[in-house]
């Protein structure tokens, strides 16, 4: 099931542009200069994302690649790579120009996320489709080339959400895996206003 969405949603998922945590002036999530800003940074970038995820997928043996995302705010541009494995969660930084882990992976428990992420996390390991086959086929049906992915539940359901810029236009593309386990089926918390 692939979903297209033409325009760019400013939150719009867990792997998001590193620059929608940049507010207007009114504090009203992602300016159009930041977006524009970032995409050209991404242009210039001599990693592809997929490159970046191969080279991620070699740091922690037995791990899986959950999230990941092209940044050009820190002042070099580098892809932001979280993988899974167990318990832990890995958050490396790859240099988009040059292919190099910077600096020491920061390691986290799966304890210290929210409810819905240990879900995803959860509903993840039914899944054997990888967040780099929803890369190649995001890319491909949308003959562009990825800034970002992640997971997402929708409707109870996991789905890869992955951002693809194509020609001058971003797009988000939703991918449900086969086997992925219905979410609804996990507990889930209340909504608190």
């Amino acid at each position: 099931m692939l979903i297209f969405a033409p325009t760019y949603a400013g939150t719009m998922l867990v792997g998001e542009i590193s620059a929608a945590q940049e507010q207007d002036a009114n504090g009203n999530g992602l300016t159009g200069e930041a977006i524009s800003r970032e995409i050209e940074l991404f242009r210039g970038a001599e990693v592809s994302l997929r490159q970046a995820l191969k080279i991620a997928d070699g740091l922690h043996p037995g791990s899986r690649i959950v999230d990941v995302s092209f940044d050009g705010e820190s002042g070099s541009s580098v892809y932001r790579v979280k993988t899974f494995r167990q318990d832990r969660i890995w958050a490396d930084t790859i240099d988009a120009k040059t292919g190099q882990v910077a600096g020491n992976a920061i390691v986290s428990s799966m304890r210290e996320l929210n409810l819905e992420d240990r879900l995803n996390l959860i509903a993840m390991q039914s899944v054997r489709q990888e967040l780099a086959d929803a890369v190649s086929v995001a890319e491909d049906n949308t003959s562009g080339k990825a800034l970002s992915g992640g997971l997402m539940s929708e409707a109870g359901k996991l789905n890869f959400v992955i951002v693809v810029l194509s020609g001058t236009n971003l797009k988000q593309v939703m991918l449900e895996p086969p086997s992925a386990n219905n979410l609804e089926m996990l507990p889930r918390r209340s909504k608190q206003h």
